[in-house]
Parts: C-alpha cells; structure tokens; sequence
C-alpha cells in the first residue's frame, strides 16, 4: 500500500478518535454535575429575601450567638450596624428582649446617625420579634419626616388660632372701649390709631395665608418676565424702612449692580421684603442689617445679614417651617406671623432657586436667596423678537 494512503488512513483515524475523546470528556462533565448532591435550601432561605425586600421597613437579621447574619443597606448607613455586630445600645435592648421572653418589642429611638454637633436627629420606629433557631428579626423605619410633619401641622393649627385670636381679640376690645370713649376726641385718635395697627396685623396675617396657599400649588407664577434684582432690592428695602426706623436699625446695601433674572417681580420682591423684615425684627436695637448682591457660576446671590442673637444648629432645619419659631418669648416681642421664611422658601424655589444659611449663636445669622441668572442683552433680544414677529391685525 502507497505510503500515501497509510498517512491519510492514519490521519484520519487520528480525528475520529480525538473526537471521540472529547465526546467522552463532556459526558463525564455532565454525569458528574447531574451526580453532585446540593444541600437542599431551608424554608427560611427560601422565603426570607422576596419577604425582607418587600418590606417597607429597613431589617436586621440577628443570629443566636449575636452575629447579625443579613441586614439591609441602611442598617450600615445609620451606623447601628458594623462588622457584623449591632453597635447601638437602644437596639441591643430591644434584640435582648426578644431573645429573653419570645415577644414582639417596640421603641421609638432617637439618635444622630453620626457625632458632627449639626447632625439632625433621626427618630426611629423600632420592632424586635423571635425567629426560628434562636434568631431576631429587627425591623425599623425613620419617620423622622413624617413625624415632623405631623407636628408641624398640629402647631400650624394651634398658631394660626391663636395669630387670628390676638388681633381679632384686639379689635373687638378697642372698638368697645372707642365707643365708650366717644365724648373723648383724644382717646378716640389714640384707640383708633391702636385699631387700624391691629386691622392692618389681621390683614398682613391672612394675606399670608393665602399667598403661602398659592405657593404651595407648586405653579405660583403663569408667565414669567425679565426682572431687576436692584429694582426687587430697592422696593424691599423701601417696604421696611419704617420698621427699621422704629427699631433704629441702619439698611446697608451693597455689591454688584445690573443683575437680572427670570421670574415674578412681585412675589420675588414679597421674598427679599420678608428676609430684611425678619432680619430687622431679630437685629439688636441700634443694629445693622446689610444686603449684598452678586453673581457667581451663574447665579445671582442676594444675602440678608443681621447682627440678632443667631440660631442654634438644631434649629437651622425648622425655620423654614410655617409658624416656626425657636424663641416663643423672643418672637411675641418682636411680633410677625411666623410665615415670612416659609413664603420666602416657596418663592425661591418656584423660581429654580435654593436658599443657603449661615448662623452662628451670639453672631446673627445670613439668609441668601440663590437665583438662575438672566442675560439681560439676550432676554432684551427675545423679548423684541417676540414682539416683532407678533401677527398684524387688521381692523
């Protein structure tokens, strides 16, 4: 036979047995994956992860001897877990509890979720239950802002009654003592001028009302216009010059001037009016209160200081709230409704902006309002475009 012939048989018979070979190695393969024998998943297992994600609440999964076995993200975010260990007195009572008598316990645990002075508080609804092979189930919610809101709104209650009941009561008194006193042209002049004062604190009070009302509808302005930061300024500053002058406290402004932005004039210069008024309400007499205006990345920054008695860092958060005030004695003598900030923060932010503060205890405080800056050029040039190519009518 050819040795030709030979090699080619060879070859050939060489590829038929690699192919076997290979056919055979993945049998094997097969039969061993089908041969192995996996620890079959317990109940727990099986029904503990679609459980635990549908819950509303974040969880802990506590073993016997005190590891925590699972726990959702939030648990290592808030700092009560770490390396597997509960790390938070308040919820190791809670898991020893359980363990100890087999029952459902329940707290609301306040805590700061780090040691920073300005953390705010979280408050914390708090369950604890057994599970089976000596297990504890923790489960938890922050309803820090629920919370808040609840007690807003009940103070939102009580403070508007009794905002409304002191003018009102005012009212009522001082129009029985002016008839009483009709033979008496002096007392009817100064009773009647305390009249009108309380008249115009009702009437201030439930303005307020109805535009913060407004502002909350989330579309507090239908168009937008090009509006003069040194015309919204000076309006303001012009609406409490009389208060001011009551109160001996200096108006200073200041900084870059020419600046524009889009918006409502009206309701933007209603905001920076109640930043001056608070901060000359809270300024020590023969004080100071300065406005500075600039622009910065594209923003407009309008900054309110006073030289009052600041906030605390626990207060900074609420002030912004309706009716909120951190010293009840200190705000019954300067007056006010408790609205101002609340209508500033809406405004400021129907108008793409955010509102920043500074405050220091004994060292007043900086309220500044941070708007989207408009080129006035450009605006000026849509503005006329707009206008010219407006359809002719024909009459």
């Amino acid at each position: 036979m050819p040795n030709g012939v030979i090699l080619l048989l060879a070859a050939g018979l060489g590829l038929l047995v690699g192919a076997w070979a290979t056919a055979a190695f993945f049998n094997y393969e097969r039969k061993r994956e089908r041969d192995v024998v996996l620890p079959p998943l317990t109940d727990d297992q099986v029904t503990a992860s679609p459980i635990l994600d549908s819950l509303p609440q974040d969880y802990i999964i506590i073993e016997k001897s005190g590891k925590v076995s699972r726990a959702s993200t939030r648990a290592y975010s808030y700092g009560i877990v770490n390396d597997d260990e509960v790390i938070r007195a308040e919820f190791t009572r809670l898991i020893n509890a359980a363990h100890s008598d087999g029952l459902i316990h329940g707290q609301e645990i306040r805590m700061k979720r780090s040691t920073l002075t300005e953390d705010v508080e979280s408050r914390l609804i708090v369950r604890s239950a057994p599970m089976n092979g000596g297990r504890v189930l923790v489960l938890f919610e922050d309803s820090t802002t629920r919370l808040r809101l609840e007690e807003a709104r009940r103070d939102f209650t009580a403070n508007v009654s009794h905002e409304l009941k002191s003018p009102i009561g005012s009212i009522s008194l001082l129009s029985e003592t002016i008839a009483d006193s009709a033979d008496d042209p002096d007392a009817v002049r100064h009773f009647s001028s305390q009249l009108m004062t309380e008249s115009r604190r009702l009437g201030v009070l439930v303005q307020e009302l109805i535009q913060l009302s407004r502002l909350q509808e989330g579309d507090a302005f239908r168009t937008s216009e090009l509006v003069s930061i040194d015309d919204v300024v000076a309006e303001a500053m012009d609406r409490v010059s009389v208060e001011a002058d009551t109160r001996d406290v200096t108006l200073v402004t200041g900084g870059t001037q020419g600046l524009y932005v889009y918006g409502d004039q009206a309701m933007l210069t209603t905001a920076v009016r109640n930043l001056i008024d608070n901060a000359v309400r809270y300024s020590h007499l023969h004080g100071r209160v300065s406005m500075g205006i600039s622009t910065h990345d594209g923003l407009v920054s309008i900054a309110v200081v006073d030289q009052g008695e600041g906030i605390a860092p626990d207060q900074k958060d609420r002030v912004f709230e309706r009716f909120y005030r951190g010293d009840k004695a200190r705000s019954r003598e300067t007056g006010g409704s408790g609205l101002g900030l609340s209508i500033v923060k809406h405004v400021v932010a129907d108008h793409g902006g955010r509102m920043s503060l500074w405050s220091t205890p004994g060292q007043g405080s900086t309220f500044t309002i941070l708007l989207p800056e408009a080129n006035r050029p450009q605006a000026e040039a849509l503005e006329q475009e707009a206008v010219t190519e407006e359809p002719e009518t024909n009459e």
